[in-house]
């Protein structure tokens, strides 16, 4: 009786699951088979600079066809399985409906970016109020680091309706402006404000009057800056290059206008009895490394990028070249540089997959150069 129980329960419980038998199998097949496609879209990609934007878009496409897989894979009858589909359809094209005018905006406005390639990781931009350096480039947003070391993430849509203001990499000008009263020559301001511009650096110093006001000169000065990572503490150092060269000078720097009820001597100046002098190590020389640490990792990212790029591209050169080599040299030779690029082409995507699959935190290792500059 026992045994005849246990076979009608045995059997009972095949005819229910039974049907469910090959949707189980279906979804099983169908998780396993987007784990290993993301594992290839990773390594597919890693020698791309929009890897994971078309890395993203590729297992959304997959993971839509998977969910379709398993629902055709059900055990309902056709009337059943064309509603889940038209329901499918409906709720997608809800959500993209109501997402329209944001995540499909941004996206596109993403593309729209990437296609004009105005800036990349690692730059300098300003959009309206925001200014700092680029450390990531998304699907919907751009990510920079401020000057205050913080992370202001930017719609994609924001930029592409904003005039994008990039810094350019061969150099950029920088300047300061200072009000001087009408008593102090021309000529005197312009030799301390030039001296104060080569000191912090900048290359091509000049000098503009900028405004006559009606109680000061203001005065620009400014120059050639070509390490552009440097900007904010070059900014600073012509600032005080500015007070040191006119303190030291004699000229006080007291305008638009200086009211003081208390009794002054005769001959007082109003500026530091000794200028004072910066430290021989100056903490504002690491303030960019400081400031820019996740711009500068993914400027570093990019540039491993483009030496993968270089170095597939070589090889695959090479491979045509080995194809139609006749001469027993030449094809060594060719073999031999075929080998080096392998190995460093290795160490590369090593490289990347270790900075690719980091969190924010992570910083790019190191990549030695070939002793031999590729062709």
């Amino acid at each position: 009786m026992i045994e005849n129980a246990s076979m009608e329960l045995l059997d009972s419980l095949f005819s229910m699951l039974g049907p469910l038998l090959p949707t189980g199998a279906a979804a099983v097949a169908v998780g396993v088979f987007l784990f290993a496609a993301n594992r290839a879209i990773e390594r597919w990609f890693t020698g791309s600079a929009h890897g994971r934007l078309w890395g993203q878009l590729v297992m959304l496409a997959l993971t839509l066809a998977g969910v379709l897989v398993v629902i055709l894979s059900l055990p309902i009858n056709d009337s059943t399985r064309g509603q889940l589909l038209s329901l499918l359809g409906i709720v997608l094209s809800a959500a993209i409906a109501l997402s329209s005018t944001t995540i499909i905006g941004n996206a596109m406005a993403g593309l729209v970016l990437r296609a004009t390639r105005s800036f990349r990781a690692g730059d300098f931009i300003r959009v309206g109020e925001h200014f700092g350096r680029v450390s990531e480039r998304g699907i919907l947003h751009v990510e920079i680091q401020t000057e205050d070391r913080d992370l202001t993430t930017l719609p994609n849509l924001f930029l592409v309706s904003n005039p994008i203001k990039v810094v350019r990499s061969s150099g950029t000008i920088v300047s300061a402006v200072v009000s001087l009263g009408y008593d102090v020559a021309r000529s005197d301001v312009r030799g301390c404000l030039i001296s104060a511009a080569e000191a912090a650096g900048l290359e091509d110093p000049f000098v503009q009057v900028v405004e006559l006001g009606d109680f000061s000169v203001s005065y620009r000065v400014g120059g050639l800056l070509t390490e552009v990572k440097l900007v904010l503490s070059t900014r600073s150092k012509l600032r005080e290059g500015i007070l040191d060269q006119l303190h030291g000078a004699g000229i006080e720097i007291v305008s638009p206008n200086f009211m003081n009820t208390r009794p002054i001597p005769e001959g007082k100046l109003f500026i530091p009895s000794a200028p004072i002098r910066p430290a021989r190590h100056d903490p504002e020389e690491n303030l960019e490394s400081l400031v820019f640490d996740k711009a500068e990792e993914a400027e570093k990212i990019e540039d491993l990028r483009k030496r993968f790029k270089g170095l597939s591209e070589r090889l695959h050169e090479i491979e045509g070249l080995l194809k139609d080599a006749t001469n027993d040299a030449g094809r060594a030779s060719l073999e031999a540089e075929r080998d080096r690029l392998t190995a460093e082409r290795q160490r590369l995507e090593e490289a990347l997959e270790s900075a690719t699959e980091e969190d924010e935190d992570a910083v790019a290792p190191e990549i030695a150069r070939p002793d031999k500059p590729d062709p």
